[in-house]
């Protein structure tokens, strides 16, 4: 009696493995007529969609293909990857359109426009910006996009028609293609005749760091207000040139999920954003409902994820006047796998993906008029709301660092963000903000609410739980000098000139000398000029102390550079000093060592600096995202070449060929006996190795690191129903809020900061109690240490007065342990100096400060 069923089931088996990759076109699309002469995507791979992972350069071929056989589809490249992939958009909308797009363009961006009162007119088209696979090895998304860019290139349908007439489309079907590129080579290689859907098999386990990042594996959906890569920058620019009414992101999540779609869970939403966009994103998910229940497919929508952090996909938008759309697919992470939903194949993850896009562009044709009024009224009202407001301006500076300054007026811009040039001398919170130096960002302006969203700090939410960060205050991030301002201390009459091109740092050329060249440590450059001075043989020293030379200041930090004794000749050593100090930091040429104050040039308290040769341990058991971080701050800010060293490596090579190595947060379980080792060796011999977040764990049970970690302070149990048990252990954690620390600015790992109180990105709980050294700990949290952010009071108390910053080490070794990550996301500006002291001053720590270690792991690994 149950052979039937069984027979049933190994045939279903049988024909996922070997037949689902046969589907036909309309598995995805609806049965309409299409245009013959537009090549279907299997016609033009030679191999229908979901029988292989596409690969980065087929999507673009076929997107280029479809723009030459199509008079509905125009092709823009945007932008470059790192490794050189275009980023693109199709524009697919009617011809009719299309002859007058710039018009519709220009139409559409003046809704934005407060001073603008033009309405939106009766038959203007909807603008529906759908992006897909910004994490590369989330790959449905991608491979849907071909499908949905022919259905509206081919179809002719009334409602393909109806969709071209009344919306443009901006269909970008790749947002991360080295990801994705690297990801569809790993599942292509993999890739039985016979499909294996064990989820065991090779196939669904990628080797580090995978392909859900870019190439310096950063998660790119965590960059769309951080801009700081060019996937990222490209894709903003294009955003606002558009102000898209609706904005799709096409992801993946477990296999065992089904399929979630906006909106979120409603607690969680920002409260800078406006309630209509939550209840038109409940409109706009009843299409996809609809969708979903047509093929059968489960689903499910406000739980799991939410609309509060703005650097995502989803989110961007709802400050910007639109709708974001967060889709997220059960992941084949391949091909076919068995999950507890039954045998989850490529082609139903794609297919999901397909009608989702389609039922997008059904609402957005549906609630056209209701969308384009939204981002009408969403300025205006935003306008109204900001002259009420008690805050009416923000205004920050860094006069010590026009680079960092620099930075952040472009971050600022590239959102259409109004800044202006501070007029006049302000006082505020204790500061002088001087006339020249210092900046203004009115609130009064068509981006008041993203304004909020960058410079508000907050510390009391509606719910405790956050699906990403609960604060990123952009000005604190930076390290600016910062305050609000009120009605009091607010006047049009503080702004000068707007600010419309960002500013270059200018460092004035060092006149040549025969005696010395002093390099001042405050600029966010200086150690990309020092690297560049010792890769070119010359002998440098860091000043521990303060003095003053020729009627000028010099604070701890300052690099000095003999000319004598040197390789190069002095006019050689000038054309250096010159190109080292243009655009990056001030290097100043000096005839003399006799100083009227403080030490002179030739005192001992200038530390000899070795030439950096870094290494960075990646690997399996490395969180590769603040691996990135280091990789990318290194290669792509400082021009230092580092040597990555993997895990499972450690103990077959010469680490001599070292002076610091770099351990980022992670378990680090994958290194031998023989390679942790190899590591106590080389710091026994004089090695300075820094280690972030867990890898300061690693470094104590391997006795490199002498700390003791402060427990949990837990009051007496109480009896919780069930139900809460999953929102007790999310709020139990830090999940991403902004610190503060107090540092001694006479150490050398705070050399080139003028503030001792700085801002820190917290994640996670772990504290340290201080040193028993009491000149081992030179920063510690401060009481209390929250600016932004949710922690609760508990761990609040348990960070205050924790140590922020520990020197350890064993023999002539230093290790560098810092229990936050000082590169966060690439846009935490204002730390990344500490971790360029420990890179390049760590030698310059007295031995007499250092937290000795016993050199010897515990329970003898």
């Amino acid at each position: 009696m149950n052979c039937k069923p069984t027979l049933l089931a190994s045939l279903f088996v049988l024909f996922a493995q070997l037949g689902f990759a046969q589907q036909s076109l309309d598995f995805y699309l609806p049965d309409i007529e299409y245009d013959a002469s537009i090549p279907t995507p299997e016609s033009f791979f030679g191999h229908q969609i979901g029988e292989w992972h596409l690969s980065h350069d087929k999507l673009v071929y076929y997107m280029k293909a479809l723009a030459e056989a199509s008079p509905r589809v125009t092709y823009t490249e945007y932008a470059r990857s790192y490794e050189g992939r275009p980023l693109l958009y199709l524009t697919i909308t009617s011809t009719d359109n299309h002859s007058r797009l710039d018009e519709i363009q220009a139409q559409h961006v003046a809704l934005s426009n407060p001073e603008d009162q033009q309405k939106p007119a009766q038959e203007q088209p909807v603008v529906l910006y759908q992006g897909f696979s910004i994490h590369g090895n989330e790959a449905s998304g991608g491979n849907a996009a071909p499908l949905v860019a022919y259905y509206l290139a081919a179809g002719q349908s009334p409602v393909v028609l109806q969709t071209l007439e009344e919306a443009v489309v901006l269909l970008d079907p790749c947002f991360n293609p080295d990801g994705f590129h690297r990801f569809s080579t790993w599942v292509n290689m993999h890739k039985n005749l016979h499909l294996t859907h064990n989820p065991q098999d090779r196939e669904y386990d990628e080797t580090w760091p995978g392909g859900r990042t870019n190439h310096y594996w950063f998660d790119l959906n965590r960059d769309w207000l951080l801009v700081q890569h060019p996937e990222s920058r490209g894709r903003i620019e294009v955003f606002h040139q558009w102000k898209p009414n609706v904005l799709t992101d096409h992801h993946e999540m477990g296999s065992n999920a089904t399929f979630f779609f906006m909106p979120g869970i409603p607690s969680r939403t920002n409260p800078i954003t406006p309630p209509l966009n939550q209840e038109l994103t409940g409109r706009i998910g009843n299409f996809h409902a609809e969708a979903l229940d047509d093929i059968g497919s489960l689903y499910y929508t406000k739980e799991s994820y939410d609309d509060f952090y703005y650097g995502k996909g989803s989110t961007y938008p709802d400050a910007n006047g639109g709708i974001g759309i967060l889709f997220e697919q059960a992941s084949s992470r391949g091909h076919i796998q068995e999950t507890e939903n039954g045998l989850l194949t490529f082609p139903f993850t794609i297919r999901n993906q397909v009608r989702t896009a389609l039922s997008t562009q059904k609402a957005g044709v549906a609630l056209r008029q209701d969308l384009l009024q939204y981002q009408y009224d969403f300025y205006r009202q935003g306008m109204a709301e900001a002259k009420d407001a008690t805050v009416k301006g923000y205004l920050f500076g860094a006069p010590e660092d026009p680079v960092r300054t620099s930075a952040f007026l472009d971050l600022l811009l590239k959102h259409k963000v109004e800044v202006y040039a501070l007029e006049r001398e302000v006082e505020a919170n204790g500061l002088t903000y001087q006339a020249g130096q210092s900046y203004v960002v009115p609130v009064e302006q068509p981006q008041y609410r993203l304004v909020r969203g960058m410079f508000e700090t907050m510390t009391s939410f509606n719910d405790s739980i956050f699906y990403d960060v609960s604060s990123w205050t952009l000005p604190l991030a930076f390290g600016m000098d910062y305050a609000e301002l009120d009605k009091a201390t607010f006047s049009t009459r503080l702004l000068g000139d707007p600010v419309v091109v960002v500013p270059e740092a200018a460092f004035q050329e060092p006149e040549q000398s025969a005696y010395a060249y002093l390099l001042e440590w405050e600029s966010y450059c200086a150690p990309k000029a020092l690297y560049r001075i010792q890769a070119a043989g010359l002998r440098t020293k860091v000043a521990t102390e303060s003095f003053v030379l020729s009627g000028k200041p010099y604070q701890r930090g300052t690099v000095l550079i003999p000319v004598q004794n040197q390789h190069l000749k002095p006019s050689e050593i000038h054309e250096l000093m010159a190109g080292a100090a243009a655009g990056c930091a001030a290097i100043t040429a000096v005839n003399t060592g006799l100083t009227p104050t403080g030490i002179d040039l030739g005192s001992r308290d200038f530390e000899r600096l070795e030439t950096l040769k870094v290494a960075l341990i990646v690997g399996e058991g490395v969180y590769a995202y603040e691996a990135g971080a280091a990789w990318h701050l290194l290669d792509q800010r400082y021009g230092i070449p580092v040597t990555m060293l993997e895990t499972n490596e450690l103990g077959r090579g010469d680490l001599n060929d070292f002076n610091t190595i770099i351990m980022v947060d992670g378990s680090y379980s994958s290194i031998s006996k023989r390679g942790s080792a190899d590591l106590r060796e080389w710091v026994a011999d004089g090695g300075n190795l820094i280690a972030t977040k867990s890898a300061i764990s690693w470094a104590e049970r391997q006795g490199l690191a002498k700390v003791s970690k402060i427990g949990d302070a837990r009051e007496p149990a109480e009896q919780r129903p069930y139900e809460k048990l999953s929102a007790d252990q999310g709020s139990d954690r830090i999940g991403g809020a902004i610190m503060e620390i107090e540092a001694d600015l006479s150490h050398p790992l705070f050399f080139g900061y003028t503030r001792s109180s700085i801002p820190i990105f917290q994640r996670g709980t772990t504290a340290y109690r201080p040193t028993d050294n009491r000149y081992a700990t030179p920063a510690v949290y401060a009481e209390p240490p929250l600016i932004s952010g949710y922690a609760r009071p508990e761990h609040e108390r348990k960070l205050a007065g924790a140590a922020a910053a520990i020197v350890s080490g064993t023999g002539s070794g230093r290790v560098i342990c810092l229990p936050f990550d000082p590169n966060f996301r690439a846009f935490w500006y204002g730390t990344n100096r500490i971790f360029a002291n420990a890179l390049f001053f760590s030698d310059a720590i007295s031995g007499s400060a250092v937290e000795r270690a016993s050199g010897k792991p515990k329970n003898g690994r």
